[in-house]
């Protein structure tokens, strides 16, 4: 690709966004024309992030204030909020005359969509598309979908298991970290018939990034320091996007027992997962057909007999680590998948769904090993 593509990042101020902006300075083909935040409107991207500062991009701007079309965006990353994101989208992907800034920006009277020309690809890092069925959508999110018609079109954006969908997609939804390393573990082997839909029990940790930057007494060091505990215990919002992947890939309804941690570091996330083997397959057989499946997927690293996934071993690093050992109780084994869930849980992903929409090689701007120690 001679030309770089013009990029733009709505909500870029977010851990998110400053992982897409770490990635992307470094992308050869892309260009960062537009960021948008709104708390942080009109400072410079190396005053809210210094570790960024040098790299001439521009600075931070209200979503109100957007000239559009003047900006000429090839390719939207919308890491917004949950349910912004859906009425920005729809806007920017349909051109539709209402404001879709009402709860951010209410006291302008001007309309982001009404300005609005053209088509961009999106990809969207918040949960607003992750979901087919919109009435789940609203049982999981406390509202209802206010872009139902977009829900059909948008593509679930694990380029490991859509990846001719993703390549077509002018609207991908990001699947959450979470999912991702759970579904990266599960789904090959659910889809061959090697471990039952039935009795999944997945236990996930992940540093306090994930949370989000948002200001929260539960992040407070204080609270999270020298600490290990639970949340969304029996209802966290990533377990209908996991079971409707697993449902997929079994061609039958599954439920699962899901329970996330919160642990003291900054970046990194882990899943413990217990399966059911169908009769007459090892731990050995899951083995190989992870090895067969992702053999040429760049970015999962299927671990040797007895070797140990850990998020030290991906940090920073759009990588999916995955081991497998045998249980102790008969029939049943014990999967292990590790990501940094600031990359490939999410902004990594959502470059690498960006280089399959524009045909460029998936592994484009994404080869950095990873950080140790």
């Amino acid at each position: 690709m001679d030309k770089k593509l013009r990029v733009g990042v709505l909500g870029a101020s977010g851990y998110t966004g400053a992982d897409l902006i770490r990635l992307l300075v470094c992308h050869p083909n892309a260009e960062i024309v537009l960021l948008t935040a709104e708390r942080k409107a009109g400072q410079s991207i190396e005053s809210v992030f210094p570790h960024l500062g040098g790299y001439g991009l521009p600075d931070l701007i209200s979503l109100d204030d957007v000239e559009w079309p003047a900006v000429e965006l090839d390719v939207v990353f919308c890491a917004l909020p949950h349910a912004t994101s859906q009425e920005v989208i729809k806007g920017l992907l349909h051109s539709v005359k209402h404001s879709i800034l009402e709860e951010l920006v209410a006291e302008s009277p001007s309309s982001l969509a009404d300005r609005i020309q053209g088509e961009v690809k999106v990809i969207d890092l918040s949960a607003d598309f992750r979901l087919r069925n919109t009435e789940t959508y609203g049982e999981w999110y406390g509202r209802a979908h206010q872009a139902t018609e977009l829900q059909t079109k948008a593509v679930y954006g694990l380029p490991e298991l859509y990846r001719e969908a993703v390549e077509k997609g002018a609207l991908v939804a990001c699947p959450g970290c979470y999912p991702t390393a759970a579904l990266l573990a599960l789904v090959p082997l659910l889809r061959a018939g090697l471990i039952e839909a039935e009795d999944i029990i997945i236990d996930a940790k992940s540093g306090v990034s994930g949370a989000g930057r948002s200001l929260k007494e539960s992040n407070l060091f204080v609270e999270v320091a020298e600490a290990m505990h639970p949340y969304g215990v029996g209802h966290h919002r990533h377990m209908p996007e996991i079971e409707q992947e697993l449902g997929v890939a079994a061609g039958k309804p599954v439920t699962i027992s899901f329970t996330p941690h919160l642990v003291p570091m900054n970046r990194g996330e882990l899943e413990t997962i217990y399966v059911r083997l169908k009769d007459g397959v090892s731990a050995d057989d899951l083995r190989a057909h992870w090895m067969d499946v992702y053999d040429l997927a760049p970015f999962v690293q299927v671990m040797e007999k007895g070797g140990m996934p850990s998020t030290r071993a991906v940090r920073g690093s759009n990588r999916c680590s995955l081991g497998v050992f045998e249980d102790r109780m008969p029939g049943r084994a014990i999967l292990v998948s590790a990501i940094d869930n600031l990359v490939k849980g999410s902004s990594g992903q959502a470059i690498q769904n960006m280089n399959l929409m524009f045909g460029l090689d998936e592994t484009t701007g994404l080869m950095q090993a990873p950080m140790f120690p």
